[in-house]
């Protein structure tokens, strides 16, 4: 798996995202918005995916569009992703867009070693998460979801339960005391991909902490 870093490498603050491996020199602006934002200093660390569906999906699922179904390689992706959070001094925050918004949220029921957690436009539509979520406790304290106001508005049966699935998961998140928001942005799901995501992270580094 390729990893690219942008920001300070010695910086005790740590950004994680995976993103589609031919985006991953884009992140680089989506960094600096996220410095200029916060005034914070950062290292962004990009974790490219060669196969989408199957490299972030915690388990197997029929196709939802298209005629790709959905694998089972989130276990073996967190592991790559903690080979490279060995350093306890470090504060490390997990985020993503889309699918990689839903990885990031089951990563933080895996594992205590990310601080919070940025959700940006999260798949929660995936089938059987809504249900993981209600039966296992989030090992984090901050959260961030956000999803656009048009994204629901689909015929796909599945993903048109995004908005009802992610204002569950935000009710249950706020019911189990953790520190939540849920962001709605104007638009579809395409729409300022790298704003959104790095307003999740933002608001983790910032508005997350009072």
């Amino acid at each position: 798996m390729e990893v690219l870093e942008f920001g300070n490498k010695a910086s005790k603050i740590v950004l994680i995202q995976p993103v589609d491996v031919g985006d991953l020199e884009s992140a680089e602006h989506e960094c600096s918005l996220i410095a200029k934002k916060t005034g914070v200093d950062l290292l962004l660390r990009v974790f490219g995916v060669e196969n989408w569906n199957r490299d972030l999906s915690p388990w197997k699922a029929p196709a939802v569009f298209g005629n790709e179904g959905f694998g089972d390689g989130a276990e073996e992706t967190l592991t790559e992703i903690l080979k490279t959070c060995k350093d306890r001094s470090k504060r490390y925050y997990i985020g993503g867009y889309s699918l990689a918004g839903l990885f990031a949220l089951w990563s933080a029921y895996r594992t205590e070693i990310f601080c919070g957690v940025a959700a940006a436009s999260p798949s929660v539509w995936f089938p059987g998460f809504a249900e993981y979520m209600k039966q296992n406790e989030i090992k984090c304290e901050c959260i961030y979801l956000s999803l656009g106001d048009k994204e629901a508005k689909t015929r796909n049966p599945v993903m048109s339960t995004v908005a009802e699935k992610i204002r569950e998961a935000y009710a249950l998140l706020k019911a189990r005391n953790r520190r939540c928001i849920l962001e709605w942005n104007e638009g579809n799901h395409f729409k300022d991909v790298e704003i959104r995501t790095a307003n999740a992270f933002s608001w983790l580094l910032y508005d997350g902490l009072l």
